[in-house]
């Protein structure tokens, strides 16, 4: 169950509300429902800067760019289970932002909710608390209240200051050898800028399908098998009761092949209307695959994606879509659009510097079919992301990410050319 709280309603000063999280776990009872306990509290503080390069803006509040920062507070306290051949078990999440700098030009970022009479202004403060029961017997776990699920049809967006939480259940079996079994069905969500929970709705990202369709559950089947320590073979059915059914098949491979080791990321999905049809047309099928070749502190890719069929890809809004092509700012999922992808990572450990990474790649798209707009449309993104983890010592774990993104299109009544910056100082403490 997710409980959305404002911390203007009680009296109770900021870090003791993060220890009433805390206070959960300290008094269940002995055995393994506490021995198996734990508690982490992530700290963060990001900047957000997004600078619209066409000088014009169809935000509220008429700015040319989004700008701000945050604090952010992610309790996550997980208990063990109860002793016997059916264990019981509850864990507690707890979220808190923080408004550090922010003002009416330049609000709605998504780091904070915008206060309920001027959607200009953004709240100093706001919260979210979920409950998560959990029965496990053998090798299975069934878990009901809020949920963080991180699968292909089905994955969580943390992109800004808190991740956003599904409300619903979820059963994970692995009961036999390498083989494993998920269901979930889903009710409720809450977006990562707000503490009220509401119904699940379609993605409408650039227009693609109207804003205001929503859902009464979404139900999710899946199958991951390990073939053997080089191959896994994934599939999941997900349906949006009365508006798509998605079908995904992922192949995970790798294959040493001279110095290094080649893998393969390979995903296909195909979508199209359920039930009533709410969202009228849907009808995708979407093709991806990125090579990867690793060697020493090297890894170079390649990858390629490719939309079939009348629409875009559709997705769960408050998700990430499972897309080889997925950035930073853009998806490149708009209907019939044809995208390749150029990447390089390098760890910095190989030449002595434990913690610290780089990653950037290109993105270019075209072909797409975009409606109102004659001609074909194109777009591409560069993204770059530089991060530092601290090794050692009394900051051990404090890491620093910085995320540069530049996004152009030639489509721009529905999309518009970015400039984007992402600065993430993020801590995480073990409490027990």
């Amino acid at each position: 169950m997710v409980v959305p709280f404002s911390l203007s309603h009680c009296r109770v000063a900021r870090v003791g509300a993060l220890a009433v999280c805390a206070g959960f776990a300290a008094n269940t009872q002995a055995g393994g429902f506490f021995e198996d306990s734990s508690a982490k509290l992530e700290a963060r503080t990001v900047y957000f800067n997004r600078d619209f390069r066409d000088g014009s803006s169809s935000s509220p509040q008429g700015a040319s760019k989004r700008e701000e920062t945050a604090e952010g507070f992610i309790l996550n306290v997980q208990s063990g289970y109860t002793e016997g051949t059916v264990g019981f078990g509850l864990d507690a999440l707890g979220m808190l932002g923080i408004k550090l700098d922010s003002s009416p030009a330049d609000s709605n970022s998504g780091l904070m909710p915008s206060t309920g009479h001027d959607p200009r202004r953004s709240k100093d403060q706001y919260a979210k608390f979920g409950l998560t029961a959990k029965m496990r017997v053998s090798e299975t776990v069934l878990k009901y209240g809020a949920l963080l699920p991180d699968l292909p049809l089905l994955k969580y967006n943390d992109g800004r200051l808190l991740p956003n939480m599904f409300n619903g259940a979820m059963l994970v079996s692995q009961e036999i050898k390498d083989l494993t079994f998920t269901a979930s069905r889903l009710n409720r969500y809450t977006a990562r800028d707000s503490s009220d929970s509401q119904d699940l709705r379609l993605n409408c990202k650039n227009k693609r399908y109207a804003c205001d369709i929503t859902a009464d559950h979404f139900t999710l089947y899946g199958l991951d098998y390990k073939v053997n320590d080089r191959l896994t073979a994934q599939y999941q059915y997900g349906e949006l009761e009365d508006i798509y059914r998605q079908h995904f098949v992922g192949l995970l491979a790798n294959q040493p092949i001279g110095p290094g080791v080649l893998a393969a990321d390979v995903r296909l999905l195909k979508s199209d209307n359920a039930g009533s049809a709410k969202a009228s047309t849907i009808d995708n099928r979407a093709l991806g695959a990125l090579l990867t070749y690793s060697l020493g502190g090297h890894k170079f890719g390649v990858g390629g994606q490719r939309m079939n069929g009348e629409t875009s890809m559709p997705y769960l809004d408050g998700s990430n879509p499972y897309l080889v092509n997925y950035l930073q700012v853009n998806d490149f999922a708009n209907a019939q659009e044809r995208s390749w992808q150029l990447r390089y990572d390098y760890d910095f450990k190989a030449v002595g510097v434990k913690g610290l990474t780089f990653m950037t790649r290109y993105v270019n798209g075209d072909h797409i079919n975009v409606k109102g707009r004659d001609g074909e449309g194109k777009e591409w993104e560069r993204d770059s992301e530089l991060k530092y983890v601290v090794q050692g010592g009394t900051f051990k774990d404090l890491s620093f990410r910085l995320r540069n993104a530049t996004y152009r299109t030639n489509y721009s009544k529905f999309a518009r050319d970015v400039d984007e910056t992402r600065l993430i100082v993020s801590y995480n403490l073990s409490i027990f």
